[in-house]
Protein backbone atom coordinates (compact mmCIF):
# COMPACT_ATOMS: atom_id res chain seq x y z
CA UNK A 1 0.00 0.00 0.00
CA UNK A 2 2.91 1.64 0.75
CA UNK A 3 3.96 2.21 -3.21
CA UNK A 4 0.41 3.67 -3.89
CA UNK A 5 0.60 6.54 -2.23
CA UNK A 6 3.94 7.36 -3.13
CA UNK A 7 2.51 7.18 -6.40
CA UNK A 8 -0.71 9.53 -5.24
CA UNK A 9 1.08 11.73 -3.95
CA UNK A 10 3.48 12.46 -7.35
CA UNK A 11 0.79 12.46 -9.43
CA UNK A 12 -0.37 15.11 -7.27
CA UNK A 13 2.24 16.92 -7.76
CA UNK A 14 2.70 16.35 -11.11
CA UNK A 15 -0.44 17.77 -11.81
CA UNK A 16 0.17 20.77 -9.54
CA UNK A 17 2.75 21.61 -11.42
CA UNK A 18 1.24 21.47 -14.96
CA UNK A 19 -1.80 23.48 -13.69
CA UNK A 20 1.11 26.04 -12.54
CA UNK A 21 2.75 26.17 -16.02
CA UNK A 22 -0.33 26.60 -17.55
CA UNK A 23 -1.53 29.76 -15.02
CA UNK A 24 1.64 31.34 -16.39
CA UNK A 25 1.46 30.85 -19.40
CA UNK A 26 4.35 28.79 -20.02
CA UNK A 27 2.31 26.30 -22.19
CA UNK A 28 0.29 28.42 -24.33
CA UNK A 29 1.94 26.77 -27.29
CA UNK A 30 0.39 23.71 -26.85
CA UNK A 31 -2.60 23.08 -29.19
CA UNK A 32 -1.56 25.68 -31.68
CA UNK A 33 1.67 23.02 -33.48
CA UNK A 34 1.92 22.61 -36.80
CA UNK A 35 -0.54 19.84 -37.90
CA UNK A 36 -3.27 21.01 -35.21
CA UNK A 37 -6.54 21.27 -37.46
CA UNK A 38 -8.48 24.07 -37.38
CA UNK A 39 -11.51 25.10 -39.28
CA UNK A 40 -13.66 27.94 -38.74
CA UNK A 41 -16.87 28.66 -40.64
CA UNK A 42 -18.93 31.45 -40.55
CA UNK A 43 -21.08 30.07 -37.31
CA UNK A 44 -18.91 26.72 -36.83
CA UNK A 45 -15.84 26.03 -35.25
CA UNK A 46 -13.98 22.43 -35.83
CA UNK A 47 -10.50 21.92 -34.07
CA UNK A 48 -8.73 18.99 -33.77
CA UNK A 49 -5.35 18.56 -31.93
CA UNK A 50 -3.86 15.64 -33.55
CA UNK A 51 -0.01 16.70 -33.63
CA UNK A 52 -0.47 17.87 -29.54
CA UNK A 53 -2.03 14.72 -29.10
CA UNK A 54 0.03 12.76 -30.09
CA UNK A 55 3.03 14.71 -28.34
CA UNK A 56 0.74 13.80 -25.27
CA UNK A 57 0.07 10.51 -25.79
CA UNK A 58 4.03 9.66 -26.82
CA UNK A 59 4.91 11.79 -23.10
CA UNK A 60 2.67 9.65 -21.43
CA UNK A 61 4.02 6.37 -22.99
CA UNK A 62 7.35 7.32 -21.74
CA UNK A 63 6.43 8.30 -18.12
CA UNK A 64 4.52 4.84 -17.79
CA UNK A 65 7.48 2.99 -19.02
CA UNK A 66 9.96 4.66 -16.45
CA UNK A 67 6.82 4.47 -13.67
CA UNK A 68 6.97 0.67 -14.91
CA UNK A 69 10.80 0.29 -15.32
CA UNK A 70 11.60 1.17 -11.84
CA UNK A 71 8.62 0.89 -9.30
Amino acid sequence: MKSVGLMLVAAGVLLAVIGLLMYSGALSWFGRLPGDLRWEGEHTRVYFPLVSMLLLSALLSLLAFVVRRFL
